[in-house]
């Protein structure tokens, strides 16, 4: 694998794709890190530092995560391209149920409008986003209702006040936008996905303050005990590569159904037929049923923590990150999701009749709909075992925290959805360099063979 690496550089236009990647990367990296104007950033690491010490604001805590830190210095690119995940989620779904978009999207050049629709998308939901964020800072007692801080008294704002609310939305809306289009250049001129690997990138950057918050566990600071041994260690480390392993087998796992094209003439033309397969991905629906069941679970707090209801806000305490009633909540969702998911965006209808138009059969099964009837028991079957494997994966953090008591920034890298994006983000990013590799004669990063899961 390292002289994968070695050769990757050798290679002139791979090595400028990579360069021109990094590159990216660290410019990111400094825009998170620049604060928006009219922010205490010491109120605000001292806001995230009692953070982490309690169960309340996970949900902030997660988005500080998946922001690379860039939430806990209010900077420029706090909202990262999240609101562009949001509007292709959107959009996606639209293009899936309203037939104009279907059809738009079918037509040459479709894709493009498509495209342009969900930039300005994104940026209407970036500054409705901002604008809530600016509004939640300057109320520190609000935020602590609706995000569930224990405590937040001091707000990190210096001079609240319209001002502040459209700097900060123009500020953190421009960094949005910037970083969409970082991501768009980093598809073109880089390696891989653009918008997820700046997504991954920014989970990464806080693997080093994971690993330092689960050192302090075997060595703390002079005078204090330690909370595990050496022989903890070596089973977290064993769980940590276990789950990484079990998360890259499930997201390579397919299902191949056998596909036969019958030999057929067009014209003049005569197309062979052939036996060929169509993969069914274990888990179809990837990270998609978390993300929607954490945006579910995180609408009661937004919506009635602003109330000063005593009840409500016993119920909403309920709904927190970590308790037994989100567990429940969350793991009932992401199921409900993955099977949502799939029914969208999986048509075994159109398949059937696309493979019936071009000659293609399954062999065993008749064309048109028992085709389609087989491929939806399929994927039903496929679709339950890939949704099961998701909730473990969402809770394992949640149950890490309450039997083990570790932070949220360390439980995060065990499970959930920062985990499922880095290494999907990994692989596709793997798979990029080794296409590169083999086409010029080098040797990819197996021995024996292309790495698997690339068709």
């Amino acid at each position: 694998m390292i002289s994968a690496f070695a050769n990757a550089f050798k290679i002139p236009e791979l090595k400028k794709r990579l360069v021109f990647t990094l590159w990216i990367i660290v410019l990111t990296r400094f825009g998170a890190a620049i604060s928006v104007p009219g922010v205490d950033t010491n109120v605000l690491a001292d806001i995230f530092r009692n953070m982490e010490k309690t169960q309340g604001g996970s949900f902030m805590a997660l988005l500080n995560i998946f922001s690379g830190g860039a939430i806990e210095h209010f900077a420029i690119f706090s909202l990262t391209v999240m609101p562009y995940i949001s509007a292709s989620i959107i959009m996606q779904l639209l293009t899936a149920v309203v037939p104009q978009l279907s059809k738009i999207a079918r037509e040459e050049g479709g894709r493009q409008k498509v495209t342009q629709y969900t930039r300005f998308f994104t940026v209407v939901i970036a500054l409705f986003q901002s604008f809530f964020m600016s509004k939640g800072f300057e109320h520190p007692d609000t935020l602590r209702r609706v995000m569930g801080f224990k405590q937040l008294a001091v707000s990190p704002v210096v001079n609240p006040g319209l001002g502040f609310e459209l700097t900060t939305m123009i500020t953190l809306t421009c960094g949005t936008v910037l970083m969409m289009w970082l991501g768009e250049q980093i598809s073109e001129r880089g390696i891989g996905n653009g918008i997820s690997m700046l997504i991954a990138t920014n989970i990464l950057a806080r693997f080093p303050a994971a690993v330092t918050n689960a050192v302090r566990l075997f060595f703390p600071p002079p005078g204090q005990p330690a909370t595990y041994n050496l022989f903890h260690g070596v089973l977290f480390i064993t769980m940590f590569v276990g789950v990484i392993g079990a998360v890259i087998l499930i997201t390579q796992a397919q299902r191949r159904i056998t596909v036969q094209y019958a030999q057929r003439m067009v014209g003049r033309k005569v197309y062979a037929g052939g036996q060929t397969y169509m993969p069914l991905k274990a888990n179809y629906s990837g990270v998609m049923p978390i993300i929607f069941a954490q945006a579910i679970l995180m609408l009661p707090a937004f919506f009635f923590g602003w109330f000063k209801l005593d009840w409500l806000n016993r119920v909403l305490q309920q709904l927190n990150s970590g308790t037994w009633v989100y567990i429940f909540v969350y793991s009932v969702l992401v199921f409900a999701f993955s099977f949502f998911w799939v029914a969208t965006m999986f048509n075994p209808v159109q398949i059937a009749d696309d493979l019936k138009k071009h000659g293609g059969y399954v062999p065993g099964v008749r064309p048109g709909k028992p085709t389609a009837d087989f491929l939806d028991y399929t994927m039903t079957r496929i679709t339950f075992a890939g949704a099961i494997f998701l909730i473990v994966v969402a809770i394992l953090p949640s149950l890490l925290h309450n039997f083990l008591n570790l932070d949220q920034t360390t439980t995060s890298f065990f499970g959930g959805t920062s985990l499922l994006i880095v290494v999907g983000v990994l692989l596709d990013t793997l798979r990029q360099i080794e296409t590169h590799l083999i086409t010029r004669n080098y040797e990819g990063f197996l021995k024996k063979g292309r790495m698997k899961g690339r068709i």
